[in-house]
């Protein structure tokens, strides 16, 4: 039984040692150079005598980034990552939540962070490669090491402006690779197109998976997000066949006709993630690639990452809601209502809303330094009091349809009241992206003037739309308003960003 990542590092090398791991489009890192600049890495921090302390690094988007991370945690310690193009308020708040005694940084790095860091604890990541590995220290770190110590630790906006830390430790980062891994089928002919910030837990579904099965990263530049036909040409040049994207980065490609002017040749396997996509849009999918296997994944970071998955069928139906799907392995989903009371499946009709909460070895450990805010979360199974039970309660509501499929609705704090009458903003939403020429949505509701604003991509005339949602949903839930964008805002995990449209609207 694997108890530490670092045995699917060593295992790879040894395997493939002059395979290509992680990649870019200037630069590649086979397993042994991976293996032997995490082990250099490690044993830099354990030279400084920094076992088991958080460690910043801000290393840009590279493989030498992967590299780093996995050094990290040779030395018993926890990666923080932070992008260089973090704003520097959420990085001063990082720091004076993380308070790290060490940091790696690239060339634009060391600027980011001094302001509050201690410069002689900034390390530039090329002079840190350069150390001799010590064997006997990292021995002894590893033979000590339990699955239960931290990994990384990740931070996500907060409700009150301050982001949370979400601290995750081995035992939740190798179960979740053996689960996706198993779920979407992926071996040593993957070769993922990595599209997730590196700064954020979405890239562990690519990361970890490579060295479990001796696959092949290839991290895609940010820029050419911005170029969907350029987008699709690099798949095809770097002969991708395996993406595990936001939901909001692949509708880009479908919704501006990129699929079309440049069909990806080699793709097999496409995973939606972030948010439910649009069915209109994965109906242009499965026309691309009618043979391909096509996902939409479910799950939250304090679970470290996906939790369920769905594979859509060869027809998909535009006018019906994309379910979630079945709890990967090792991961239990409860449907809870307001009562705290089961929701089950029934073939005979849609069920009630529920909260869904979950259970298994993906929990990770809680908010760094918040035990209140991890008491909160990560609650004791309402279900019973027999013994310990942790659940994490996710805000997200959804229900079974008459299918026994679980279908996502909407998040708890979306929830409005209106007219009298709760109102979800994801079924606003969710009726407008079946509207023609529409691509996304995104609905939001102004409690002082007590409207709904609909933003939306597309070239749909507003009037055109609200004719469609007045076929299609009650009186109380119209918009009073539509805004089309050129794009919507997302949040670095590919979400849409509903505060900042909130904010300059």
């Amino acid at each position: 039984m694997r108890i530490n990542l670092l045995e699917l590092l060593e295992d790879a090398s040894a395997q493939w040692p002059d395979q290509t791991a992680y990649a870019d489009e200037t630069s590649a890192l086979t397993f042994r150079e991976v293996y032997d600049r995490a082990r250099a890495a490690g044993s830099f921090l354990l030279s400084k005598d920094l076992r088991g302390e958080p460690v910043l690094v801000c290393t840009g988007r590279s493989p030498e980034t992967v590299a780093a991370y996995w050094g990290v945690v040779c030395a018993g310690c926890s990666y923080v990552p932070i992008d260089e193009d973090t704003p520097p308020r959420r990085v001063r708040q990082i720091i004076e939540t993380i308070q790290p005694c060490a940091a790696f940084c690239g060339a634009s790095g060391r600027d980011l962070l001094s302001p509050w860091m201690d410069g002689d604890a900034i390390h530039e990541l090329d002079s840190v490669f350069q150390t001799l590995p010590d064997n006997g220290a990292l021995a002894a770190v590893r033979a000590r090491a339990i699955d239960l110590d931290p990994v990384y630790t990740v931070f996500t906006s907060g409700s009150t402006g301050v982001p949370k830390g979400v601290t995750a430790c081995h035992r939740n980062v190798l179960d979740y690779a053996d689960s996706l891994t198993e779920a979407l089928g992926f071996d040593a002919d993957t070769v993922f197109g990595v599209q997730a910030p590196l700064g954020i837990d979405a890239c562990l579904k690519e990361l970890v998976p490579t060295l479990l099965v001796g696959a092949k990263s290839v991290l895609i530049p940010k820029s050419l997000f911005l170029f969907p036909l350029k987008l699709a040409e690099f798949l095809n040049e770097y002969k991708i066949n395996t993406l595990c994207w936001a939901a909001s980065a692949l509708t880009m490609l479908s919704a501006y006709g990129a699929l079309e002017e440049e069909p990806p040749r080699f793709l097999h396997t496409v995973a939606f993630g972030g948010e439910t996509p649009p069915p209109g849009q994965l109906c242009l999918w499965r026309a691309a690639l009618p043979n391909a296997r096509l996902f939409n994944l479910y799950g939250p970071t304090e679970a470290t990452g996906m939790s369920c998955c769905y594979e859509l069928p060869k027809v998909i139906q535009p006018d019906n809601p994309i379910p979630i799907g079945k709890p990967l392995r090792n991961t239990a989903l409860l449907l809870l209502d307001e009562a705290h009371r089961l929701t089950l499946p029934d073939e005979s009709a849609p069920s009630a809303v529920g909260e869904i909460y979950l259970r298994g070895a993906g929990l990770t450990l809680g908010y760094w330094g918040d035990p209140e805010q991890s008491a909160r979360s990560f609650a004791q199974n309402p279900l019973h009091n027999r013994y310990r039970d942790p659940v994490y309660r996710t805000g997200d509501l959804a229900r079974y349809g008459a299918d026994g499929e679980l279908v996502f609705v909407s998040r708890r704090d979306h929830q409005v009241k209106h007219m009298g009458r709760r109102v979800e903003l994801g079924e606003i939403e969710a009726a407008a992206q079946e509207a023609e020429g529409v691509a996304r949505a995104c609905c939001a509701y102004h409690p002082e003037t007590q409207k709904f604003t609909l933003f939306y991509e597309g070239p749909a005339a507003p009037a055109a739309l609200a004719a469609h949602l007045r076929r299609e949903l009650p009186r109380y839930m119209q918009p009073h308003a539509y805004q089309a964008m050129d794009t919507l805002p997302v949040t670095a995990s590919g979400k849409i960003d509903r505060e900042q449209l909130t904010m300059d609207n």
